[in-house]
């Protein structure tokens, strides 16, 4: 298909008049109207309806120019960009777990952010998206969260997927409360201590189904009756800060967080498994300067709350 042909057909339908259409374009009529019934045959279908009234669209001609539409918007997009001289974008994306110190580093990096074009994207998801999207090349980065007995399988699964990773953190899930919660009194808080409560809880799994897998974090007791589901940490962080009988299970809050909202973490001696945060991109990806200037606030985040 010939993409001049396309750029025609646009302008003809924006005019109804071959011969109109003709005097913008500069181009004789009969060559106009040969080359829109080129670019027909090459479609098999009929794009405008021809009468001594001028040119209309068949049903057909209305969704082929809505669509012809929109590819001769992205290329005039990349000629201005390659060819007009205009500062080049400055682009940014990450897919990663809901966790406050990533989300934390994410702010800082984004302070940095200088005065020329950008387009930063930040996604909270699980570990399946995660690897999906950097797979498919809609992020550029990702950081993974599983359980550390599950690390040779996902280091297999990472290498057989052609996708570089290195470890970004080490930890055990708290639990955050509000700091006149009824546990905070407590000298150690025990899996027993936390059924009269309401658990907070991510709607979606951080940790995907394996065949062999435990359910997620099957070491912490699923004995509570009461639980709320979120899909993003705003509420959480709300509901944590209203309600004195609610808790959650999470990675490590930075300190700044938990003034904020009024709100207290603490360690339980019955959970012990430890997981792991890994950063993972594809291995035919250099990793940028904005990459770079993250990754360095995502460990100064992690060194400072975990």
């Amino acid at each position: 298909m010939n993409i001049l042909h396309m750029k025609y057909a646009v302008e003809v339908a924006r005019i109804g008049s071959i011969n109109k259409a003709s005097e913008v374009l500069l181009i004789a009529q009969p060559n106009l109207s040969r080359s829109i019934k080129e670019l027909e045959a090459d479609l098999g279908i009929v794009i405008f309806d021809r009468s001594a009234r001028g040119m209309t669209l068949t049903p057909e001609g209305k969704e082929f120019i809505r669509y012809a539409a929109k590819i001769l918007d992205q290329i005039n997009d990349v000629e201005k960009m390659y060819k007009g001289g205009l500062p080049k974008k400055q682009k940014f994306s990450i897919s990663v777990p809901k966790a406050s110190y990533i989300s934390e580093a994410f702010a800082r990096f984004s302070v940095g952010i200088d005065a020329d074009p950008a387009e930063i994207f930040y996604k909270e998801t699980n570990t399946t998206r995660t690897i999906q999207n950097v797979l498919n090349s809609d992020y550029k980065l990702g950081i993974i969260r599983y359980e550390e007995q599950y690390d040779k399988y996902f280091k297999a699964m990472l290498d057989e997927k052609e996708l570089s990773y290195e470890l970004v953190a080490e930890f055990r899930y708290v639990l955050a409360m509000h700091k006149n919660s009824k546990l905070s009194s407590l000298k150690e808080i025990h899996f027993s201590d936390l059924t009269s409560l309401i658990e907070i809880a991510h709607a979606d799994p951080t940790v995907p189904s394996l065949p062999s897998a435990r359910p997620q974090m099957e070491e912490i007791p699923s004995n509570i009756d009461r639980h709320i589901y979120v899909f993003e940490r705003a509420s959480q962080f709300d509901l944590l800060a209203e309600n004195k009988n609610t808790f959650m299970w999470v990675s490590p809050i930075p300190k700044k967080l938990l003034e904020r909202y009024d709100i207290i973490q603490r360690e339980s001696p019955d959970n012990r498994a430890v997981y792991k945060d890994v950063l993972i991109y594809r291995k035919d990806y250099r990793l940028s300067d904005l990459d770079n200037r993250f990754i360095t606030e995502l460990c100064n985040s992690k060194r400072q709350c975990i």
